[in-house]
């Protein structure tokens, strides 16, 4: 049940939205066709629905060629592969609006564990790759939420980026994605809708901590990096 009426509300609000936006991304796709090297969209293959690989879309952000440049599928602070336009797109989360075109075709829905590249997915624990994707990957989703500014926490790491993902942002990321498998319902995706709006206007904001009581606990790897996360992990623990 929760399935049929998942995928009704995914057709229902993704046509919506997407009415009501096109006027709004009209001049998106102007200015990036006029801009940096002229690229509207990014398509880029990324892990599905039962581990089946799809086309992502989204408003182009970075270099043409930035996959094969530095260090690869991770983003890092000042990144200089991101574009000048891309930079803003990418803060507000605007360059992710085109994949409401992939909930209409049914490859994503609204809620659910974030699309990875191959790579990333492998970096998961065996356990985790399993069961992550018996569920359509999301536009957004506790992943999504969590790891909002998943660039800063390579700010401080010392030594390799690829290493510091691999031990301590993946089998994190992981973890949050298996609790959204035990909590899917539309009650928790509706709560993931609303905190993603919240954290649009405040992100700063620990609230996704204290609606979800019980996420797994935070590492302490990450909350040294991230001033952000290890609050709301003393505020989860906490209260």
């Amino acid at each position: 049940m929760y399935t049929y009426a998942k995928r009704s509300i995914d057709l229902f609000a993704s046509s919506v939205l997407l009415l009501v936006l096109i006027p709004f991304m009209v001049p998106i796709v102007i200015a990036l066709r006029l801009s940096d090297e002229g690229e509207v969209f990014y398509r880029q293959s990324r892990m599905g629905y039962r581990n089946r690989k799809f086309r992502i879309l989204k408003f182009a952000t970075m270099l043409k060629n930035s996959p094969n440049m530095l260090t690869g599928s991770l983003t890092l602070p000042n990144d200089p592969r991101v574009t000048g336009m891309g930079r803003f797109l990418r803060k507000t989360k605007i360059n992710e609006l085109p994949q409401i075109i992939n909930v209409l075709t049914g490859e994503m829905s609204l809620v659910g564990p974030r699309p990875q590249v191959e790579q990333g997915f492998m970096d998961f624990p065996e356990d985790v790759r399993k069961v992550i994707y018996n569920a359509k990957p999301g536009i957004t989703g506790i992943g999504s939420i969590i790891f909002r500014d998943e660039e800063s926490l390579f700010a401080k790491a010392e030594g390799d980026p690829r290493w510091f993902y691999r031990h301590h942002i993946a089998p994190y990321k992981g973890a949050v994605e298996v609790w959204y498998q035990r909590r899917a319902s539309l009650r928790t995706d509706v709560a993931l809708i609303g905190l993603t709006v919240w954290y649009l206007f405040f992100p700063k904001s620990n609230l996704v901590f204290r609606v979800f009581r019980d996420l797994p606990e935070l590492p302490s790897e990450l909350s040294e990096k991230s001033e952000e996360l290890s609050h709301a992990s003393m505020v989860q623990f906490e209260s």
